[in-house]
């Protein structure tokens, strides 16, 4: 059970492997060098001498001696490939995913993620610490101890040569049905790990529309699942561990039987067959060891299996290395797009974006402005048609080039723990503070922090001690240093006072003179000035122009523009109103 390319992923862990087995070797050969000098004076001991007791015993305690040390520096060598292939997997794939991008949880849950990162490396860990070591170390046993005890009984060590390979017979007949077990435990346990996540962080909803008890009933039915194969592979385990135990106990019982008959027939001195009989488990204990392994070994091939298909993930990007210089700007032509297994999303869509000033898209929920957002910034591929940025076309930049001319903003950007200062510099770690107050104070969030602790104060988990307007304000803070050439603010302004979208707003005006900003908002008020705003309508533009043009010729802005007046004017003070379909929340 050798996977070349798991072995490939992780060069360094080989040599530690190679070690630990010749060390193993070593240990063996203590093994030997003890039976010979005991077997003797055992057999003396019969005839009540003790001739050369003295140096079989000093010989015995040197072989200890250093068994001992090689058994430790062998457990450092396990210790040391355990460690190469936690490290080098996670970080694989970890850079996979910053490749792959957000678009990632279409091929493989956020749960499925934290489950192999975690348990699935340390289940690796067992494989190249463990069951590598043993797998060699069980061939080369057996080999040498038959070298070893030819010249005393042939007889006695072909018969346990022979039932050696009795047990990965075994093995391999355990195989064929653990693998699918396997296979299905891991498909459980990231369905429960992905559910379990979910829940959690949607239970807050759940508690509103008392949903929780029909998930919690959903999740006992998917614990049952994960118990019952847990079961099956445990009971597949104990099987599988009855057999190798007969066939190693019958192997060594059967060698020794022929020893013993050896003796009777005078074929072999006693010394002779006491080194057999001692030896004769050394034949089979390095096997049977190793069908213990087995099955974690065959749980890491499980787990390899997916993360694999991580590593495989498409990820989209050119060569990487495009420049494009001030002045350039961002076209859309043709563009359409469908979500894989679902039906198009976008159809058609032409956008031209200046590299100076504000680009806005609207429309109502589910009418494709949030999937143009994720394209841009090159979260999403698979699209047909072109989009270009200064030129160039967009596939032909790697993501860390894209990430550098496009920056988005999504109506939740998400911050981190830590301090307003960390945050930001995640934008431009070399930034002086001096840059840091500028940009905080575009987005009239300074003065309310140097009431707090300044740059220094604490942002909790998802800035869950701050506002939700402070929280976008803060993010687009960060979004202008970013320094990029195209800034994309995906409903920005949603579900924010009206102090902050004032603020957010004036900000975006500023920048727009300098830069490119497509501003995505279901709040039309916010896209009057905007020289040109593109509406769509079911993934098509069905108008282009400025508000003005788009209030006499185009009858979906006339209709959306008409419902927002209507519904402000009810609530009586002009403030943002969400209705269903020019909500900010798209679900495309």
């Amino acid at each position: 059970m050798l996977d070349r390319r798991l072995l490939d992923l992780v060069p360094g862990a080989l040599r530690h492997v190679l070690l630990a087995v010749g060390l193993k070797w070593v240990s063996l050969a203590c093994d030997v060098v003890l039976v010979w000098a005991l077997a003797p004076v055992l057999a003396g001991l019969v005839g009540a001498s003790t001739q050369g007791f003295v140096p079989a015993l000093a010989v015995g305690l040197l072989s200890c001696a250093v068994k001992a040390v090689a058994t430790r520096l062998e457990a450092d060598q396990c210790f040391e490939a355990s460690s190469d292939v936690r490290r080098v997997l996670r970080q694989r794939i970890f850079e996979k995913l910053l490749r792959v991008g957000p678009g990632y949880t279409r091929d493989v849950p956020t749960a499925e993620l934290v489950q192999l990162s975690v348990e699935g490396t340390e289940q690796l860990e067992t494989y190249f610490g463990s069951y590598l070591p043993q797998l060699l170390y069980s061939v080369l046993a057996p080999l040498t101890l038959f070298l070893v005890l030819r010249g005393t009984s042939l007889a006695a060590s072909l018969v346990l040569l022979a039932c050696v390979p009795l047990i990965p017979v075994a093995i391999v007949l355990v195989q064929k049905v653990a693998k699918r077990i396997l296979a299905s435990y891991w498909d459980e346990y990231a369905t429960l790990g992905d559910s379990f996540l979910e829940n959690l962080q949607g239970l807050t909803t759940l508690k509103i529309y008392q949903a929780d008890a029909a998930r919690h009933e959903a999740m006992n039915e998917e614990s049952e699942r994960f118990r019952v194969v847990t079961m099956k592979v445990l009971r597949m385990q104990l099987n599988s561990i009855i057999v190798m135990d007969v066939v190693a106990l019958g192997g060594a019982a059967a060698g020794m039987a022929v020893a013993l008959w050896q003796l009777a027939e005078g074929g072999v001195d006693l010394a002779g067959c006491i080194s057999v009989v001692l030896l004769s488990a050394d034949f089979f204990l390095p096997m049977r060891m190793l069908g213990s392994y087995f099955h974690v070994a065959m749980n890491g091939m499980a787990a390899a299996d997916k993360i694999f298909r991580v590593l495989d993930l498409p990820e989209g990007d050119g060569e990487g290395g495009e420049r494009i210089v001030p002045g350039d700007h961002l076209s859309v032509s043709h563009l359409s797009f469908s979500y894989p297994g679902g039906q198009e999303v976008l159809h058609e869509v032409s956008l031209d974006v200046p590299a100076v000033g504000v680009t806005a898209l609207v429309g109502e929920s589910g009418s494709g402005k949030s999937t143009v957002a994720a394209l841009l910034a090159g979260r999403e591929s698979g699209w047909e048609g072109q989009l270009l940025l200064g030129g160039k076309p967009l596939e032909g930049f790697s993501r860390a080039d894209l990430a550098r001319y496009v920056t988005t903003v999504p109506s939740a950007a998400h911050l981190f723990r830590g301090s307003v200062r960390e945050n930001l510099l995640m934008a431009r770690p070399d930034a002086s503070d001096g840059e840091l107050w500028d940009a905080l104070g575009s987005v009239s969030l300074a003065g309310y922090l140097r009431t707090q602790q300044g740059l220094d104060t604490v942002v909790e988990q998802e800035g869950q001690n701050l506002s939700g307007g402070q929280r976008q304000r803060l993010a687009l803070a960060r979004a202008l240093l970013h320094e990029s050439s195209v800034l994309v603010l995906d409903e920005a302004t949603s579900n924010v006072d009206v102090e902050s979208e004032d603020a957010i707003m004036a900000a975006v005006r500023e920048v727009a003179r300098y830069k490119a900003v497509v501003l995505i908002s279901h709040r039309l008020a916010n896209v009057v000035d905007a020289p040109r705003v593109y509406v769509l309508e079911k993934g098509r533009v069905v108008g282009s122009g400025s508000h003005e043009e788009l209030l006499r010729g185009c009858e979906a802005y006339g209709r959306l523009w008409g419902s927002q007046r209507e519904l402000e004017g009810y609530a009586g003070a002009g403030a943002p109103a969400e209705v269903e379909g020019t909500g900010a929340d798209e679900d495309e």
